[in-house]
């Protein structure tokens, strides 16, 4: 099932309590490790939470497996469309992502995402499993990673290493993008049933600090 076929939050319920059980870590441990509520992690695993960006991301590093061994399942062979308007809206600080794909080939397994920024917005991440890749449709991005900066007009891509500290500001009005996180074989966990504050325009400063150790 496809998380166009389920919503997210019961996709993730299904998916993170098993991950958890085959890594053999309890909701206190994994609280501990992910910062993330005891009593949240719970509301997630019994489908009664509301996941967001920062807390799927936050649990993929934790966890250490690709995001969508937890919020997606494997779809069916054969031709895949995947309408927008049917696709349910992961959301965050700054970005709104459609899960579009699961493609496996190999040792290796893409996620393909619709991602966009939304004007004066910033969206932060300390990082997670797999090598990330964007394209930029339209607009302009601002882009941050460990401390070094650049700007992205439409037709640019940057690529580097999801798990250092990362940033996306959109910084003329809305930015669309297209998102592949690849992840590698041992980045990946296979599951046995395959079955900072809201911002508004003007709350981002761009470009921001450099940090002295840049990549």
């Amino acid at each position: 099932m496809s998380v166009a076929e389920g919503s997210v939050r019961d996709v993730l319920a299904a998916n993170l309590k098993q991950v958890r059980t085959q890594r053999g870590l309890s909701l206190s441990e994994l609280s501990r490790r992910s910062k993330i509520g005891k009593a949240t992690l719970s509301q997630l695993e019994s489908g009664t939470g509301n996941p967001t960006i920062e807390t799927v991301f936050s649990l993929s590093r934790v966890l250490e497996v690709p995001i969508s061994d937890l919020v997606d399942r494997r779809p069916s062979d054969g031709v895949t469309v995947v309408r927008a308007a049917d696709v349910e809206l992961l959301s965050g600080e700054g970005v709104d992502l459609r899960p579009l794909r699961r493609i496996e080939s190999g040792d290796s397994m893409f996620e393909v995402y619709d991602q966009q920024v939304r004007a004066g917005c910033t969206q932060e991440s300390l990082g997670h499993t797999g090598t990330e890749h964007t394209v930029v449709q339209a607009g302009r991005l601002g882009v941050r990673v460990n401390g070094r900066t650049v700007e992205l007009g439409p037709g640019d891509y940057v690529g580097f290493d999801a798990a250092m500290p990362h940033s996306y500001t959109a910084l003329d009005g809305a930015v669309r993008s297209v998102l592949l996180l690849h992840y590698r074989a041992e980045q990946r966990l296979h599951l046995s049933d395959p079955g900072p504050n809201a911002c508004g325009p003007g709350d981002s400063a761009w470009p921001p600090p450099q940090d002295t150790a840049s990549s």
